[in-house]
């Protein structure tokens, strides 16, 4: 049910909800863009906004009012229609203690305001003027509550309430003047509320303050604001009296701005009966004549700020701001993820706004310590982005926390290298902030001296604090992007790294990760030991046509010193010396190429192993992030890199053992053909299980053996050692091939646990003067060998015998045999033999298959055809050593 109380009630629908955003929301429209009936009238504008339930709405709802009426041309309602909106959002956000949601309504003849909050239950007392109780009462005009109704019925032509679930709206409706043809409404340039109001005269506070913002001086005037008598003031501290607002957006704290040459602005002062009193203040700094300086505080109330607010004066182009002097530095759309487009065209919008020939924008640094430089314009020639100084460097007043204004720069130079030489006479600096937090400094420099004023200082200040959230929001926004991008570089090199464990590729990796994401060059130094001097093993420019110039420059240059193991950066200046040394700076090969270079030391296990060199062209400064990001990637690839020289160490220690099982080369037989094909199984071995041997045994006798060991790798390659050295001293001790097999059984037995049991064909040749082949063989557990007789018959040419390394007594014995010429006797481990693909095996009888068609062929096409059907047996590369070995006696002709 609704219910309307007033004069002069006007039913209507419940006011449009706006969206609750926390703070204050202005959302004007335009004549005709709305167009709804509202109780008859035709709506044509609307400005809606919610106001928190705090002190300071009040105050946000009256400027809220005044600017959506006077941009809308209605001047001459402002006045009644601030005071009625100031009241009910009172009631809404103190007394009924929520948010108050104001609409105003720009109709035809007239102006309708809504003020909605969200306690409905709390009633509206009657309009009775009888003896009722208090709480009864509609509006006692001596007391402190409803008397924004009561001046709704006094001031507006048409007043109600009404009430919906969870709300409800007070409304008035203020009608328009009528308008004679011919003239126009002007707008006022100063607000009403700004002038001087209230009863009797104005007392304008004059408060001196000495070096320690004590009290020195106290006129009448201050004692009838404030109430406090002279004496009891006198050497009191300022800040005990002024309530200074703790906001981000002020920036300034009260003893920084007393230090200020000059600045105005509105703050609070607390009387002595405890209530505090809004004034605005002028403050100047003064000196006198021994030089003791003071400050001087012109106070009045905040609604006689008109007589010391200074006039605002524009910019060719600007219009006057009622509020106050004004810049804007965010015109234009800029991308939130964009931060230098965003800092370069604030100082260029910062440059014209303020007339000025050059200007600059500093950022701090993580720590707050150093300014780096982001953005410059007119400063070409005397400025390098991304160099960095400390941010006490050349100001003011010694802080970089406050604006300054430098009248002439020839008389008094800042200090600041980013100026020097640049022409410019005077300077504004602002600090920006954020929370209290200095995040950087923007400046402005003009050729002529005095060109600005404290009043450039504070609209600048003005400025940079709107523009230092965006900043600091859009800088947070490219650490996280850069911090992404880190984590998968990083994850991305960890990777590319893992994948390899050869020395030269990781050097080569390394330089290639670097360049051009970190640098524009990278060199890779590598070191033997700690005293040991450094060796360049790795040149890469993004520019292939530089990188022979920059090697040979490098060459030239001394290698840096490997320094400690605890890391960190170094910079390197050796090749720019020695460019300068030898008159190659300007040559067209290194022209632009040697900026900032510096040096991170690779260390792995407590151990530099190296150095990881990174430059950038001239005039090119590192920025932190980038360095950060190479002191990771140095740790990973100095580890990367020692695992790498570890694994070619030990691959190159253990391939040298390895061809030390290995016969140096076979000897010459009168009348035979030899010829051996070996393959190891397992990344990096040169010998495994199986192994082979051809020596002589004593002159026109020689032995050869073919076996296998249990198992690959060190372990089965250390029993091969044992097996093949055992054969030799044996074979040439005179013993028959039983005898030296049983001798080798008992060597391998002797081992213990390290034995492992061996399967061998041992045999002695000897050269007939017939050109035929006599030959004594043993096969131990081993793959027997094949005969090709000249006809293509195949057959086998021993039988088997029991293997080595398991039992103690062997009963072996020597089957001979003769090779007549043309013949080929074939050798070969089980890794040929035992070769699959799923079920399939190629078996003995595979092997024959493939020996059949080796009639006529030499003992080496004979190996070579063996390994190819061995290969093309199965897709899958053979996962066993394999050991071939051939003999052959050669026809007449062929002899």
């Amino acid at each position: 049910m609704e219910r309307c109380t007033g004069p002069r009630p006007d039913p209507a629908p419940p006011p449009t909800p706006t969206a609750r955003t926390g703070s204050r929301r202005r959302t004007p429209g335009q004549p005709g863009q709305e167009q709804q009936r509202r109780s008859g009238n035709v709506v044509t504008a609307r400005a809606a906004a919610t106001f928190d339930p705090d002190g300071r709405s009040a105050a946000a709802a009256r400027g809220f009012v005044r600017d959506a009426l006077l941009g809308w041309g209605l001047p001459e309602v402002v006045d009644d229609a601030v005071v009625l909106v100031s009241e009910l959002v009172t009631n809404a956000v103190v007394h009924a203690g929520t948010a108050a949601e104001v609409c105003c309504l720009r109709e035809e003849q007239s102006v309708r305001i809504e003020v909605t909050d969200h306690h409905p239950e709390r009633g509206l007392p009657s309009l009775g003027h009888g003896p009722v109780n208090a709480s009864d009462r509609y509006a006692d005009p001596d007391g402190e509550g409803g008397r924004g109704l009561l001046m709704c019925s006094a001031l507006s032509e048409r007043w109600g309430v009404e009430y919906a679930a969870g709300r409800k709206t007070v409304w008035f409706r203020l009608a328009l003047p009528a308008q004679v043809l011919g003239t126009r409404y002007a707008v006022p340039a100063t607000p009403g509320s700004d002038l001087p109001s209230g009863p009797g005269p104005v007392h304008v506070a004059v408060v001196q303050l000495d070096e320690d913002g004590r009290v020195l001086a106290w006129n009448p005037d201050a004692e009838a604001l404030f109430q406090y008598p002279a004496t009891s003031v006198l050497g009191r501290p300022w800040a005990d009296l002024a309530v200074w607002p703790q906001s981000p957006a002020r920036g300034l704290g009260l003893t920084d701005t007393l230090r200020m040459a000059r600045w105005e602005g509105g703050y609070g002062v607390r009387r002595q009966d405890g209530r505090e009193v809004e004034v605005y203040g002028v403050q100047v700094r003064l000196r006198d004549t021994e030089g003791v300086p003071s400050t001087l505080c012109l106070l009045v109330l905040e609604p006689d700020r008109a007589v010391l607010r200074s006039p605002a004066r524009a910019l060719p182009g600007e219009r006057p701001d009622p509020a106050g002097p004004r810049l804007d530095l965010l015109a234009g759309p800029v991308a939130t993820d964009d931060l230098d487009t965003l800092l370069q065209r604030t100082v260029e919008r910062a440059r014209d706004l303020l007339d000025g020939d050059a200007a600059y924008l500093l950022l701090t640094t993580d720590d707050e310590a150093e300014f780096e430089v982001r953005a410059a314009t007119g400063l070409t020639a005397g400025h390098r982005r991304h160099a960095r100084f400390p941010v006490g460097t050349g100001n003011r007043y010694d802080s970089a926390r406050l604006p300054s204004v430098h009248e002439d720069l020839s008389a008094r130079p800042t200090g600041l290298p980013l100026l020097s030489d640049s022409g410019m006479r005077s300077l504004v600096t602002v600090p920006l902030k954020v929370e209290g937090r200095l995040i950087g400094s923007l400046g402005i420099a003009a050729a002529v001296p005095g060109r600005y004023d404290n009043e450039d200082a504070l609209r600048l200040q003005f400025a940079a604090d709107r523009v230092a959230l965006a900043v600091e929001s859009t800088r947070l926004t490219e650490l996280e992007q850069l911090r992404r991008g880190s984590l998968s570089f990083l994850v991305e090199a960890s990777d590319l790294l893992a994948g390899t464990l050869e020395h030269e590729q990781t050097l080569a990796l390394m330089a290639q990760m670097a360049v051009p994401t970190l640098a524009s060059w990278c060199a890779v130094y590598t070191t033997a030991d700690h005293a040991s001097t450094a060796r360049l093993a790795f040149v890469l420019h993004e520019d292939e046509d530089r990188i022979d110039p920059l090697r040979d420059l490098l060459d030239k240059t001394p290698a840096p010193e490997a320094g400690p193991t605890h890391g960190g950066v170094r910079f390197w200046t050796a090749p720019t010396e020695t460019a300068e040394a030898g008159g190659l700076v300007d040559s067209p090969e290194l022209a632009g190429l040697l900026g900032e270079t510096v040096v991170l030391a690779l260390t792995a296990r407590n151990r530099v192993i190296g150095l990881l060199v990174l430059g950038v062209p001239a005039g090119v400064r590192f920025r932190q992030e980038i360095l950060e990001l190479a002191e990771d990637l140095s740790r990973r690839a100095a580890l990367a890199l020692d695992n790498s020289r570890l694994y070619s160490e030990r691959t190159a220690t253990s391939q040298a053992l390895q061809r030390s099982l290995l016969p140096p080369d076979l000897p010459e037989i009168p009348g035979v053909e030899v010829d051996v094909y070996y393959q190891a199984a397992g990344e990096g071995n040169e010998v495994g299980g199986d192994f082979y041997d051809l020596f002589t045994i004593r002159e026109g006798t020689y032995g050869f053996a073919i076996g296998d060991v249990c198992g690959t790798g060190p372990e089965a390659a250390s029993v091969t050692g044992l097996a093949r050295h055992s054969l030799r001293l044996l074979a040439r001790e005179g013993l028959d091939a039983p005898q030296v097999l049983r001798r080798l059984n008992a060597a391998i037995l002797d081992e213990g646990a390290r034995s492992r049991f061996l399967t061998l064909l041992y045999g002695e040749l000897t050269p007939r003067p017939d050109g035929s082949t006599e030959l004594s063989l043993v096969c131990a557990g081993h793959p027997l060998p094949l005969r090709l007789r000249t006809d293509g018959q195949v057959d086998r040419a021993a039988t088997p015998q029991p293997l080595l390394g398991v039992m103690d007594d062997l009963d072996l014995t020597a089957e001979h045999l003769v090779l007549a010429p043309g013949e080929v006797l074939l050798c070969v481990t089980d890794g040929v033999t035992e070769r699959r693909e799923g079920p399939r095996m190629l078996g003995d009888d595979g092997l024959a298959e493939v020996l059949t068609g080796c009639t006529g062929l030499t003992a080496g096409a004979v190996a070579a055809r063996v390994q190819r059907a061995v290969e093309r047996f199965a897709p899958e590369p053979p996962s066993d050593d394999m050991a071939i070995l051939t003999l052959r006696v050669p026809t007449q002709r062929q002899v």
